[in-house]
């Protein structure tokens, strides 16, 4: 049985700031930028937002925009045809249903359009400061490879992270899980010698 808390303080230790990457002031900014990383980079996400948010960020400006025009503003996000689609359709729903506001519960913000279990987590967790754990490639890669879990999918990921993670660490470790999938257990050449938790890793032991 691994010690999932020394692990964590270690990964804490090394990513003394790990956080969401993910430019926001509101919670709504928080929830189109996250729809907007769908397989695409932080980087290039927070590079769209900085001026459209300049422009729109909120739930009324954007149910009042078409989807033409929000393509316009994230093209370069990739998916963009999708995405334009579940963020009007998204601005709608709250402005409909939920006076403009973004719900601070999973029941409520997994009803929106195109808002999934991670990006719920994600905004739970970042903008209303709730424990949850946001399960991305990186979160569901280092879990599994570390041997934290063993799982096969995402959502079987978050609920396992659940139970072997104490609830007060949840938020945290969600991001010194992406940091360390993002600058040390890389998917393709993860490096490994330079990794203080090895020892604790079922990747690197060879028991994957």
């Amino acid at each position: 049985m691994k010690n999932v808390n020394e692990i964590l303080d270690k990964l804490e230790e090394l990513y003394p700031d790990a956080r969401c990457e993910l430019e926001y002031t509101t919670a709504f900014e928080l929830l189109i930028a996250t729809i907007l990383s769908a397989q695409c980079t932080d980087v290039r996400v927070n590079i769209v937002t900085r001026e459209m948010f300049k422009k729109y960020n909120t739930a009324e400006a954007f149910a009042q925009l078409s989807e033409d025009e929000i393509i316009e503003e994230i093209k370069t996000c990739g998916l963009y045809k999708s995405k334009a689609k579940k963020i009007k359709a998204t601005s709608e729903m709250l402005c409909r249903d939920y006076n403009g506001e973004v719900p601070d519960t999973l029941e409520e913000l997994v009803k929106l359009p195109g808002v999934g279990r991670k990006t719920a987590d994600v905004v739970l967790s970042n903008a209303f400061n709730k424990d949850a754990i946001a399960v991305d490639t990186h979160v569901f890669r280092v879990s599994n490879r570390i041997g934290i879990v063993n799982t096969k999918t995402p959502e079987k990921t978050e609920f396992a992270l659940m139970d072997a993670i104490p609830k007060h660490r949840w938020s945290h470790s969600h991001h010194v899980l992406i940091f360390h999938g993002r600058r040390l257990c890389k998917a393709r050449k993860p490096e490994c010698k330079l990794c203080p938790i090895k020892d604790d890793c079922n990747y690197y032991q060879g028991k994957e």
